[in-house]
């Protein structure tokens, strides 16, 4: 994957780049993902917060309590809407990127799905992926 990568917003307001690779992509099925993106989940690649940059103009956040009970904040572009990007209070050196905000994403599959105790019916769950009811189990 070539870096840095780049991306933003759908009316192009907010403009970013990413300056690591991105490893996997997970889809979450928790029902703020789905009221956030409009769809069934959001699809995310978590990076280091210091390989972010926005490279144009000033999101909006909102607090968020997350069905996990964690505070997320959530940063989207004021004037067309388009969710960017989100953080846990707790671990703002890791940022969770929205992968459709890419200008060119890279050939990655969805390798995990979590919340998937609330996916929608017409969600579809690759058999062979890592999946998790909740909240991505804590590293041991």
């Amino acid at each position: 994957m070539t870096t840095p990568l780049t991306g933003g917003c759908l009316c192009g307001a907010i403009r970013y780049s990413i300056n690591a690779p991105i490893a996997e992509l997970r889809a979450c099925h928790c029902t703020h993902c789905q009221k956030t993106s409009g769809t069934g989940a959001s699809v995310n690649a978590a990076i280091p917060s210091v390989s972010f940059a926005l490279v144009k103009g000033t999101p909006k956040r909102y607090a968020d309590t997350a069905q996990s009970g964690r505070r997320l904040y959530r940063y989207f572009c004021g004037d067309c809407g388009s969710p960017i990007y989100s953080h846990r209070e707790t671990t703002p050196e890791i940022m969770v990127v929205r992968a459709g905000t890419l200008d060119s994403p890279p050939s990655l599959k969805i390798t995990t799905h979590i919340w998937t105790a609330s996916a929608r019916p017409w969600s579809y769950i690759d058999p062979a992926s890592e999946q998790h009811p909740g909240n991505m189990p804590p590293k041991s």
